[in-house]
């Protein structure tokens, strides 16, 4: 059989594509490029230096910038680089690209990376990519590594930033980038055409897409919550009795608050999957679409979960803290002071003392479910177990506890709420507030296990639709937990 090496593989083509087929097999062949001396220059040519590669970096000033760049990489002038590089990385700011116009002699028929990012999201094109087409018609333009940070390329890919996302029209080109991906521990994924530059290059850009409403939900939460409390516990005080409270705002009303919202937020990752069961019972079908508020609801329950663990965690810290106080200590001696005068040596009293037992049990128990669920939806943890696994963790073990926090309230209320003396201004305590949510999805989900109705939507859920009148019977198998069923929307 002839060696297939030994043949060209392609023509050149005004300096043109010579060893990028050829570097599929030999990737120690090709010679990169970088036009530019920025950090992520600097970065990305250590880097390849790193993986093996010949780096040569074109520079308008070689001689300022030889020392920025290991010694293993060979600085020159924008020509010379443009010359010798089979694969060039452009690494300048798009209002720059006008300057390289004198290197396209150079450049024609070589893959050129486009690594920049906008200042702006874009709604419409031309991207940077497509402006450097443009500009280069006799190249081949491939984006990527526009996602990819100069420290990252300094440090090595780690878990959470190994995908590097590639776009081009030349399939050759884009399939040697990818290769050189690989070489250097990232995960490429093809992103298609061109066309998708525009989409690539918005993503950088972004601030918290998905974590946007759950944010706003925190804060909305958090600001009613604690002007509630402030009224029932600073402002009341203060005007039926001339008592001033204010110093309770910076600590106790916020560790009353926090406590409020994460319970709410918790009950909110779940409520959202109760409506979808109810929804799909009511359609006969789960082929119908759901609302988008609902689908938008759906795809952001773990950002609304990890917010709610982020309250829960700093209801736990500002609750330790509270011994800490002057005010808290002012408050012990008085009461000791006051039983000592009044004679009462003993103030052990039964019902507070397993009221207060229980409180802590039950919010440690609670708050210990919830950093389950929290590192359990961390991509590095989630890859470790299967989707039985994770759906016991977040649906069973999350209605756990949803339950212990509710229970944690319920105690902490204890008998308040039957006092009039808990009514101020005739609005009802916070507990009481905070419970009506919580209580609303735990009800809803035991109504789902009725058999009536558990039965009905494990068969909507298989395909049966109410009115095309399908009929099956589900074997004894599909029973075996019905709250993986139910759940899984």
């Amino acid at each position: 059989m002839p060696d297939e090496m030994s043949r060209a593989l392609i023509r050149e083509r005004a300096g043109g594509l010579r060893h990028l087929e050829a570097s599929a097999y030999e990737p120690s062949a090709l010679v990169i490029g970088i036009l530019g001396t920025g950090d992520f220059s600097r970065s990305l040519a250590r880097r390849l230096v790193a993986c093996g590669c010949r780096v040569v970096v074109g520079s308008q000033t070689p001689s300022r910038s030889v020392d920025l760049f290991p010694e293993e990489a060979e600085v020159a002038s924008q020509m010379e680089a443009a010359n010798q590089a089979d694969l060039v990385f452009v690494a300048v700011y798009p209002e720059h690209y006008s300057t390289l116009v004198h290197l396209k002699p150079a450049l024609a028929g070589k893959a050129l990376v486009d690594v920049s990012n906008g200042l702006q999201i874009k709604q419409e094109g031309p991207s940077n990519a497509q402006q450097l087409a443009d500009l280069f018609p006799e190249s081949s333009v491939v984006k990527g590594f526009n996602t990819t940070s100069a420290w990252t390329l300094q440090a090595g890919p780690r878990d959470g930033s190994r995908q590097v996302l590639l776009c081009s029209d030349d399939q050759m080109a884009k399939s040697s980038v990818m290769q050189l991906c690989r070489r250097m521990g990232f995960i490429p994924v093809d992103m298609g055409l061109l066309s998708s530059s525009l989409e690539i290059e918005n993503l950088p850009l972004y601030l918290f897409p998905s974590w946007r409403t759950p944010i706003i939900c925190t804060l909305a939460l958090f600001i009613f919550f604690y002007l509630y409390n402030s009224v029932h516990e600073v402002l009341h005080p203060y005007i039926t009795g001339g008592k001033n409270k204010l110093y309770k705002l910076p600590i106790e009303i916020v560790n009353v608050t926090f406590p409020s919202v994460a319970l709410v937020m918790l009950a909110l990752v779940y409520l959202p999957g109760v409506i979808a069961a109810f929804l799909q019972l009511w359609r006969g079908t789960k082929y119908t679409r759901f609302p988008d508020w609902l689908d938008h609801w759906l795809t952001r329950r773990k950002q609304f979960g990890l917010c709610s663990f982020l309250c829960a965690a700093l209801h736990a810290v500002y609750s330790l803290c509270l011994p800490m106080r002057k005010s808290a200590r002012f408050q012990l001696l008085n009461k000791a002071f006051e039983q000592v005068k009044a004679g009462n040596a003993d103030s052990w009293v039964e019902a507070d003392v397993w009221r207060m037992e229980l409180y802590l049990s039950v919010g440690i128990m609670a708050l210990g479910l919830l950093s389950l669920l929290a590192v359990t939806s961390l991509p590095s943890v989630a890859n470790t177990v299967n989707w039985r696994e994770f759906t016991f963790i977040q649906s069973t073990l999350g209605y756990c506890a949803l339950f212990m926090g509710t229970l944690h309230t319920l105690i902490f209320g204890w008998n308040r709420a039957f006092l009039a003396a808990q009514y101020h201004f005739g609005l009802p305590p916070t507990f009481l507030l905070v419970l009506i949510l919580p209580l609303t999805v735990l009800l809803s989900r035991l109504a789902l296990f009725l058999p009536c109705m558990n039965h009905r939507l494990r068969q909507i859920r298989r395909g049966w639709e109410k009115s095309r009148h399908i009929r099956f019977t589900l074997s004894s198998e599909d029973c075996f937990n019905g709250l993986e069923n139910v759940s899984n929307v």
